[in-house]
């Protein structure tokens, strides 16, 4: 038994005595894995750094021979620098958001570039969708707002991405709030 709550994971029963499995077998009516476009892959990396180093090394040498020495750490330092900045830039696309909206829950869940996962989840009957957009530049914020909290989503996604988003998000929520549909063919 863990401290503050009766659920024990082996005996199959969640905290409120309901077995997880009929919980996992939810439909998901919308799933995204929302991650942030980064336009050079390893290899293009490592082909630009190549070409880099070796354009110093060529301009640095130059500067060597007319006797400005100094030069040639200066043209090092570049290197390093955008090296390092590419760095930065990879480490920084590791971040991604996770939406996925069932009949009964919609949740939420953002995993940062170092790894800290935040998660948030909503009824999806009480959630409202809001849309922040520049008549000029299309949709620039996206947010889900229940019960005074307001969650942003999509952030990193560029104005039409956020548009075809939104619209499959609306969609499934829509469906969410209409409840199970009857079929009595299946």
């Amino acid at each position: 038994m863990t401290a503050g709550n009766d659920f024990d994971p082996s005996d199959g029963l969640g905290a409120n005595g309901l077995e997880t499995d009929a919980l996992e077998a939810e439909p998901k009516l919308f799933s995204a894995l929302l991650t942030p476009h980064r336009s050079l892959n390893r290899s293009g990396f490592i082909v630009l750094m190549s070409f880099v180093t070796v354009i110093s090394f060529i301009a640095g040498a130059v500067f060597w021979w007319l006797g400005a020495w100094p030069i040639f750490g200066f043209f090092g330092l570049d290197v390093l620098v955008i090296y390092w900045a590419f760095k930065v830039n990879f480490r920084s696309a590791k971040a991604s958001e996770e939406i996925t909206v069932t009949p009964s829950e919609l949740r939420v869940r953002r995993i940062s570039h170092r790894g800290h996962v935040v998660e948030w989840v909503l009824n999806p009957l009480w959630v409202r969708f809001e849309q922040i957009s520049h008549e000029e530049f299309g949709i620039e914020r996206l947010y889900l707002v229940s019960r005074g909290r307001r969650v942003s989503v999509g952030s990193f996604l560029s104005p039409d991405e956020k548009a075809s988003f939104s619209k499959a998000l609306n969609a499934a929520l829509n469906a969410a709030k209409r409840g199970p549909t009857y079929n009595p063919i299946a």
